[in-house]
């Protein structure tokens, strides 16, 4: 079997909330922070400003506290499906977020997927801080990314399926002949080789013969 890579952003595609929105929700920023989101999502707003601008509004929240909210996350209907079907057809199945392992790193068993990559909200004393690191800070992160796993899999943009929802995955369709993008808000439509207006995932199977 040859091999195969499947990349999915997780905010909005295999869950159904925005993480960032949920914790800025639960710290009583809630308006604040959706509001740049969607800005930021829409592809109005400089990724990396606007996600450090996000995250300086949830200093002070606890970190258990942070924790529970990302442990609650609704799972998009069909995520699961989706994983266990790529991964049994072949695929390496990736999960590459502009939000934060916080989240990324707690659905991992329950989706499914082989391997994720976050941003890190950080600590003091239990408390977030209000700054973020990680590899995920830029609009053209996720496809940097992508080029530096294609080459260690040993596999091509012919060979790779990617899905998501918003600008910062624009980078990501660059470097893929399956390009999906999920639900409605429209960004990715015109780079698209397919549209899935959700609110399920199953249909991404059809968009490889499965």
């Amino acid at each position: 079997m040859s091999k195969r890579l499947a990349v999915f952003d997780f905010d909005c595609t295999l869950v159904a909330a925005e993480t960032i929105d949920r914790l800025g929700e639960a710290h009583g920023v809630g308006d604040e922070i959706a509001t740049l989101t969607q800005r930021a999502m829409s592809g109005e707003l400089d990724f990396f400003s606007a996600l450090n601008a996000r995250v300086e509004l949830l200093a002070g929240m606890p970190v258990a506290q942070a924790e529970a909210v990302c442990a609650s996350l609704p799972i998009t209907p069909g995520a699961e499906q989706v994983v266990t079907q790529l991964r049994a057809a072949g695929y390496t199945v990736v999960v590459m977020s502009g939000g934060f392992d916080l989240a990324t790193a707690q659905f991992r068993a329950r989706i499914g997927y082989d391997l994720e990559f976050a941003n890190q909200l950080h600590q003091r004393h239990g408390r977030l801080t209000g700054r973020v690191g990680g590899a995920m800070m830029f609009q053209s992160s996720k496809g940097d990314l992508l080029r530096k796993l294609q080459e260690l899999l040993g596999v091509d943009a012919q060979q790779t399926l990617v899905c998501g929802d918003g600008a910062n995955d624009l980078s990501l369709f660059q470097h893929a002949s399956t390009r999906i993008a999920f639900g409605h808000k429209g960004v990715l439509d015109a780079q698209a080789t397919h549209i899935v207006p959700g609110p399920e995932l199953t249909p991404v199977l059809s968009a490889v013969g499965l």
